[in-house]
């Protein structure tokens, strides 16, 4: 029974975002009440603005990754771990035993903080799902017991909605997208980060007075502080660090530049999309729950945010080569980071917005949350692959591999050792909650949210 779950579950899933998605939109659109007609031009227009966001996103990931190899090659780097990126360990964790479960178990843990008013997403990401699932899958391996794997996942989805609820207010007004939140594991555990980061800087002097980010850039430097020239002239120096011709640094310049310039267009697009549901949800709220207010629609961060914003991809890229010449000094590191690299936006987005889009404050940030990243995926690169190889999922490597990005994700680290009874990670469970606690009130009050 449960392989069959399984198999239905992975070919529902196999169908990617890209018409997964739509679909959703469109039979929550029905629902609510939504004209047929203007469902199916809203979910045909988010699938249309999804596909070239992974257009522009593929073409980011093909040019990054290229140069990021050719740079690693050029400096003669060589790790014993293999950074795959995300996509191998998503497709282990819709793989793994406990699948089936956790995305009813996810479905039925939303509705019910939804019910007590415990959350105000309603996460229609059912693809990220994984993320839960991952931890979970982590947690068994390690632990040996499928119910602890179940109750992480359960855990983390909680989390999660309370951490996207908690930084949406700040992704609406900063970012500009009205009633979205986003639920992503892998980006909103660094909402808290930033913040604790930003408090920092504020106390440090000489950097409390820093300050740049995409507006101020094209204030002071006219065209040249504009978002495409901005990715120019990084994805020349990039290509330059690589060793390319100069055929070869200009193609890679034209290339984020371009990507700089239309990503924030796609975004609009997809935004222009989901009104109409934004719309219908908070009519039918309005009359079955007149108390309730503001509730947010969850969107994947790739999709809503990504590479979106200049501020986001401008950090992003300049914390590509930190991360590569980290992995080779840091004693101890045994991951090579390639796979994953060119997706630092993801959890640094969310350090964007905790300092508002300060270029400077986000990088010096990302500096340390790149360094845990190495060091997490270096750890957790055993568990990884032992997982893989009790499934029988064919990797294209005879050593241990991981994952920059979600290999290298704290949360899941943190998670892992509570389960096996690490004494200091069951001592960091009240610190982490205090501190998280008072950065939320905190943050409330910077913002100025109700």
């Amino acid at each position: 029974m449960a392989d069959k779950l399984l198999e239905v579950v992975q070919y529902i899933l196999g169908f990617g975002p890209t018409v997964m998605l739509p679909v959703v939109i469109f039979i929550m659109a029905l629902c609510l009440g939504v004209k047929i007609g203007r469902a199916i031009r809203s979910s045909l227009t988010i699938g249309m603005g999804f596909v070239g966001i992974f257009v522009i996103f593929d073409l980011l990931g093909t040019s990054l990754g290229s140069a990021t190899s050719d740079l690693v090659e050029h400096a003669g780097i060589h790790l014993p771990v293999i950074d795959l990126g995300w996509p191998p360990l998503a497709a282990i964790a819709w793989a793994s035993p406990i699948a089936p479960f956790v995305i009813p178990m996810t479905i039925i843990i939303n509705i019910v903080m939804l019910t007590l008013n415990w959350t105000k997403t309603v996460d229609i990401d059912l693809w990220n799902f994984w993320h839960f699932t991952f931890v979970g899958a982590l947690v068994y391996s390690s632990t040996g017991s499928f119910m602890y794997g179940l109750i992480i996942a359960g855990i983390t989805a909680v989390i999660t909605f309370i951490l996207a609820d908690w930084c949406a207010p700040m992704i609406q007004k900063y970012f500009e997208l009205p009633g979205i939140s986003l639920p992503t594991l892998s980006s909103v555990i660094f909402f808290p980060i930033g913040v604790l980061g930003n408090l920092i800087l504020d106390k440090i002097p000489g950097l409390q007075k820093l300050h740049a980010d995409p507006e101020t850039i094209q204030k002071r430097f006219g065209i040249f502080g504009e978002p495409m020239m901005i990715g120019f002239v990084i994805g020349g120096a990039i290509g330059i660090a690589a060793g390319y011709d100069v055929k070869g640094i200009l193609n890679l310049a034209i290339n984020l530049g371009a990507v700089m310039l239309i990503m924030p267009r796609m975004v609009k697009l997809l935004m222009e999309g989901l009104l109409p549901l934004s719309d219908a949800v908070k009519q039918f709220l309005n009359k079955k729950f007149p108390n309730r207010k503001n509730l947010y629609i969850g969107l994947d961060i790739a999709v809503a945010v990504a590479v979106g914003h200049p501020s986001v991809l401008s950090t992003a890229l300049l914390l590509i080569p930190v991360g590569l010449i980290l992995s080779i000094i840091l004693p101890g590191n045994r991951l090579l980071p390639l796979g994953d690299l060119t997706n630092i936006w993801v959890p640094i987005s969310m350090v964007v917005l905790a300092c508002r889009g300060n270029i400077v404050r986000s990088f010096i940030i990302g500096i340390p949350c790149l360094i845990a990243n190495l060091y997490v995926a270096s750890s957790v690169a055993p568990i990884i692959t032992n997982i893989a190889k009790s499934i029988n999922f064919p990797v294209k490597t005879d050593g241990e591999f991981s994952s920059l990005l979600d290999g290298g994700n704290p949360y899941r680290f943190w998670a892992v050792k509570v389960f096996e009874g690490n004494y200091i990670a069951l001592a960091l469970i009240p610190i982490i909650f205090v501190t998280c606690f008072i950065l939320y009130r905190h943050t409330k009050k910077s913002w100025d949210i109700a």
